[in-house]
């Protein structure tokens, strides 16, 4: 939740300088709500992979949600996005 009220800080300060942002808080909306598939963009070759709990990197690999990193709450909602699963 504390990531939650920090999106929301965040999107009310860049909103009151008159940027207009997306939904920031969209991202953290399923995570609160216990949805816990990592979707992640890869830095180098920009492909979208999703990561399950129990896999190689879940631990490490960080949702940025400015990058179109987002939270998921099925596999299957992960691939109807675009997103595949990753390989470890």
């Amino acid at each position: 939740m504390e990531a939650l009220y920090l999106a929301v800080i965040a999107g009310g300060v860049v909103g009151y300088f008159g940027v207009e942002i997306a939904d920031m808080t969209a991202p953290f909306v399923n995570f609160a709500g216990g949805c816990n598939i990592k979707g992640n963009v890869s830095i180098g070759s920009g492909e979208r992979i999703y990561h399950v709990p129990g896999q190689e990197y879940y631990d490490e690999t960080k949702i940025s949600p400015q990058y179109g990193e987002r939270w998921f709450c099925s596999e299957a909602e992960a691939r109807a996005a675009g997103w595949r699963r990753a390989g470890r």
